[in-house]
């Protein structure tokens, strides 16, 4: 097994200096740098390629927040910040930290950060994994679709290969997603929604909302509510919310359609 790659970034030298302290010693980690503002954190991050950075919300040069939107989505690691303030944790979970911690913090909170960075580090890998093998046997031929419309996920210890049109919607849970299928079985890969939105592509999928993703094709009805906001009725029976920030998105889709 590779070793973690971990990245510290903090402008006090004190902050930086507890947070190694109480990282596990374990050879399953490597600390690849640590760096005290926001500007040399993404100088860091793009030459030493970590695959998690814990990061001080507020430092010189650039914040947290502007570090992560300083990199592109493929250069980012699992980010954890770490502040004293928990005004900024709506903000932090918008750019997709895979945790927030407040300071002063103990052992045991920052090992539950840690694990949870490494699961989405691993979970990302399995996700690439699967990408190299879709391309793998689109390449060789052995998947005889014109566009090579399969997408391939590791759920209970199997890798499976499903066709584009047998899915019919995907869910964020936790670290995992949850792939419904038209024959009624779940998959439970671990990996993240944004990587199966963008395996699945735009030409037959959608987000709806936050946590969905749904085939076009599957959606039966826009149903509105009292509030004036909407659900999408699949034609399985189920109900999923419109998030009101993608309705324009969707209602496009459709009259694209």
């Amino acid at each position: 097994m590779s070793k973690l790659r971990i990245l510290v970034a903090d402008d006090e030298p004190l902050a930086r200096s507890r947070l190694l302290s109480l990282l596990p010693k374990d050879v399953s980690i490597e600390i690849v740098g640590e760096y005290g503002s926001g500007t040399e954190a993404i100088e860091g991050i793009r030459r030493d390629k970590p695959d998690i950075v814990f990061l001080d919300m507020q430092m010189p040069g650039c914040d947290g927040l502007q570090v992560v939107s300083g990199l592109e989505p493929h250069e980012r690691p699992a980010v954890v910040f770490v502040t004293a303030f928990d005004k900024f944790a709506v903000d932090a979970f918008g750019v997709r930290a895979v945790d927030y911690v407040l300071k002063p913090f103990d052992r045991e909170r920052l090992e539950t950060a840690l694990e949870r960075a490494a699961e989405f580090v691993n979970a990302r890998k399995a996700g690439d994994l699967g990408a190299r093998i879709e391309g793998a046997l689109a390449s060789s031929g052995a998947l005889a679709t014109p566009k090579a419309e399969r997408l391939a996920v590791k759920a209970d210890g199997r890798f499976v290969f499903l066709k584009f049109d047998e899915i019919v919607w995907v869910e964020a849970a936790d670290n995992y997603v949850v792939i419904h299928t038209s024959s009624g079985e779940r998959l439970m890969p671990r990996d993240t929604l944004s990587s199966i939105e963008e395996r699945l592509g735009p030409t037959h999928f959608t987000r709806v909302n936050r946590s969905a993703l749904v085939r076009v094709d599957q959606v039966k009805e826009l149903q509105p509510n009292s509030q004036g906001d909407y659900s999408i009725l699949l034609r399985n029976g189920t109900r999923i919310p419109l998030s009101r920030s993608l309705r324009g998105r969707f209602e496009k889709f459709l009259m694209d359609r």
